[in-house]
């Protein structure tokens, strides 16, 4: 049977999961499925010796067809179980994505606007898409954006400032393409910070350090930043941000930070509709 074929061998195995939506393989899980696919793989191994087995048994002992399918049903119902388990240990414990504010109503039950609106929020905004990583026209320098990523910075920045960016500051990485990406958001190029390009462990101090009380504080910076906050956050496994996208972080009276949700451009309109109802 080309599925139970699959399982009987792991990259075999990988290649029939790959077609599953949302399925990142971290080292975690590429550990679980290997298991899972092994314990499969064991109970059609044996198989061969249940045939063997049942070859030797004498005459008068109860038929080998009888004694083969209780064997095999019993070996392929270990093999599926242990597999369940594993699978779903997995999947139970399988890495985590911050909420998707631009679905549904995520914007307002996660307390976006509010921790806006109170000045309490950082948030991570990956640059356009890079220059030196497309096919599409340029702007100018080849370690800046192209101009479809103006574009989607300039749309970007009108979605911020329909929220307000009375309460708010920006700072950019000093890279030539978060400072094209400030500048297409906000109209000018944002006050450059080198503790955005490096980010790492100091990323969440040096955040906190930057942010003035009830102000909100908007970083431009770049996807490896992005994913540094988020692995001090907890999500270790998430997926690598977009172009343009925006992490929502809240702070917290006694400094600390928890994930809102991230917001990519392609959402903002329809979700600022929302608001305009």
């Amino acid at each position: 049977m080309p599925g139970l074929e699959r399982l009987q061998h792991p990259s075999k195995f990988f290649t029939f999961l790959s077609p599953i939506p949302h399925l990142t393989c971290s080292r975690f899980a590429f550990k679980l499925l290997l298991k899972a696919s092994r314990a499969v793989k064991f109970s059609f191994e044996n198989h061969t010796r249940v045939n063997n087995v049942v070859n030797s048994v004498p005459a008068g002992l109860p038929s080998k067809r009888v004694i083969t399918t209780r064997l095999k049903k019993q070996l392929l119902g270990a093999g599926a179980a242990i597999a369940s388990m594993v699978l779903a240990t997995g999947f139970m414990l399988w890495p985590k994505t911050p909420l998707n504010l631009g679905e549904g109503d995520h914007m307002s039950s996660a307390g976006v606007y509010e921790h806006w609106r109170a000045g309490d929020v950082i948030v991570l905004v990956r640059h356009a898409e890079r220059c030196d990583r497309s096919s599409n026209p340029c702007l100018g320098p080849a370690d800046g954006i192209t101009h479809i990523g103006s574009i989607s910075a300039a749309e970007v920045g009108k979605a911020f400032k329909t929220i307000g960016m009375d309460n708010a500051d920006v700072l950019s990485s000093p890279a030539t393409r978060t400072l094209q990406t400030s500048s297409y958001m906000f109209g000018h190029a944002a006050p450059a910070q080198d503790w955005l390009v490096s980010c790492g462990k100091p990323l969440r101090d040096d955040a906190l350090a930057h942010k003035a009380a009830h102000r909100n504080l908007v970083l431009v910076t770049h996807s490896g930043c992005i994913s540094d906050l988020e692995s001090q956050l907890g999500f270790k496994h998430a997926r690598s941000s977009e172009y343009t996208s925006s992490l929502f972080v809240s702070v917290a009276a006694d400094g600390q930070l928890n994930v809102l949700g991230v917001m990519n451009e392609q959402d903002w309109a329809p979700t600022l509709k929302k608001i305009a109802k």
